[in-house]
């Protein structure tokens, strides 16, 4: 066998062991079967988002800055559903983008606000005014003269954050 060829074949398998490894740790994870074209798209978007000079350049030279939602109430409740939580946070909502806003347009936007739930644990609503989770989405903005308008329907949840919050309990 030629040494190109057996290089090849080796790379080949550290990337099946690679992709059997990503699947059964999503398995014993998530505890569902997992989502292989979900998983490989990530994947790729990923190295894809690595390698495309345009964004490394934007994420090098500038910090994100702050936008002003014109829109928030709307936001929060899509954001709340797609994270399946029971409540997003309007005054606690920032958005940043890389673009440029001086311009009206469409530009791409990323938001973070956080989340409530009810415990589950019984039959009765508990109103909390503690956090539960921490969720950050990107989105598409339309940018006007008064902040922006965020397309609702372009609204992604990237990320779901647990918040954990020291209780202590004492007893008298």
């Amino acid at each position: 066998m030629s040494r190109p060829l057996r290089i090849l074949l080796i790379i080949i398998l550290f990337l099946g062991f690679f992709e059997i490894g990503l699947f059964s740790s999503y398995t014993i994870v998530t505890s569902e079967a997992p989502n292989v074209k979900g998983l490989i798209d990530l994947q790729v978007n990923t190295i894809t988002g690595f390698i495309n000079p345009h964004s490394i350049t934007n994420i090098v030279i500038k910090d994100p800055s702050s936008v002003n939602i014109t829109n928030k109430v709307d936001t929060a409740m899509v954001i709340a559903n797609l994270a399946n939580v029971d409540g997003a946070s309007v005054p606690n909502m920032t958005a940043t983008t890389q673009q440029s806003t001086d311009d009206t347009g469409l530009i791409n936007i990323t938001i973070t606000t956080v989340g409530y739930a009810a415990s589950n644990s019984t039959n009765q609503t508990v109103i909390s005014t503690a956090p539960t989770y921490k969720l950050i989405a990107t989105a598409q903005a339309n940018a006007t003269s008064k902040g922006v308008v965020v397309d609702t329907n372009s609204i992604k949840v990237t990320s779901i954050l647990k918040l954990y919050e020291n209780e202590t309990n004492t007893t008298s």
